[in-house]
């Protein structure tokens, strides 16, 4: 490329997308927007919110110019997704935290195999999804409704950061934690083949999906289950 020079801040927020590298010059084509220079540098514009230039705020499809000074600011939190209701769509590698948003009460839709990006990106736009995923090439596909980058590996951390970022309503124990359908009463009759003989005599209230049918009650690990619904909820209720 030999073109127009450019000088660019990444805020400290991008540093992971560009090798800690935050401030650097860059040759453009002189054609291309200020959107793609910025995903040629590495970045997701799923996780840039202001472009500034020269003390101006500008679009993505701003094309830069030679001695251009830019800044690209991160996302604000929270992060606001208009047009829909907030409801998630979570990759195949994503699957606890999948489970942990639903029991949270957050419409998580999850793909538990990997059916390709393509088919992931029409999924979040066909139903106005925000796509979770660590997968910097999804998460540049044109065809999402919107997206966002799972910073940290870790379960817990990965939970903390989404909630931050979206701040989703949450309405704990009304998903189903497999398949995202939403829980009812239910009787110790209407799930009895579902129960062992232990559970039968112990147990006597319970809850069940009413799109998958699975049979909820307070098990073995439900007091885990306790804690990360009330550290959410003291951290990120509205």
């Amino acid at each position: 490329m030999n073109g127009p020079e450019i000088h660019v801040e990444f805020a400290p927020e991008l540093a992971l997308f560009v090798q800690r590298e935050l401030h650097r010059t860059l040759v453009t084509d002189g054609v291309s927007s200020l959107g793609h220079v910025v995903e040629s540098a590495g970045v997701p514009l799923t996780e840039v919110g202001a472009l500034w230039v020269d003390g101006r705020e500008v679009p993505t499809s701003y094309v830069p110019a030679a001695g251009d000074r830019v800044q690209i600011r991160p996302v604000e939190r929270p992060q606001r997704v208009p047009g829909a209701p907030l409801r998630f769509l979570l990759d195949v590698h994503l699957g606890t935290l999948a489970r942990r948003l639903r029991l949270l009460g957050v419409d998580t839709a999850y793909e538990s195999t990997d059916i390709g990006d393509p088919a992931l990106a029409a999924r979040s736009a066909a139903e106005q999804r925000v796509m979770l995923s660590r997968d910097r090439g999804l998460l540049r596909r044109r065809e999402l409704w919107a997206g966002a980058f799972v910073y940290s590996t870790r379960p817990d951390e990965q939970l903390r950061d989404v909630l931050d970022r979206f701040r989703p309503e949450l309405r704990p124990w009304t998903r189903c934690t497999a398949c995202n359908g939403l829980l009812k009463e239910a009787t110790k009759e209407e799930v009895a083949d579902q129960l062992e003989g232990g559970t039968q005599r112990s147990y006597d209230v319970f809850a069940q999906c009413g799109q998958c049918g699975r049979a909820y009650w307070k098990g073995a690990h439900h007091e885990q289950l306790v804690a990360i619904v009330e550290r959410a909820l003291a951290d990120y209720a509205s």
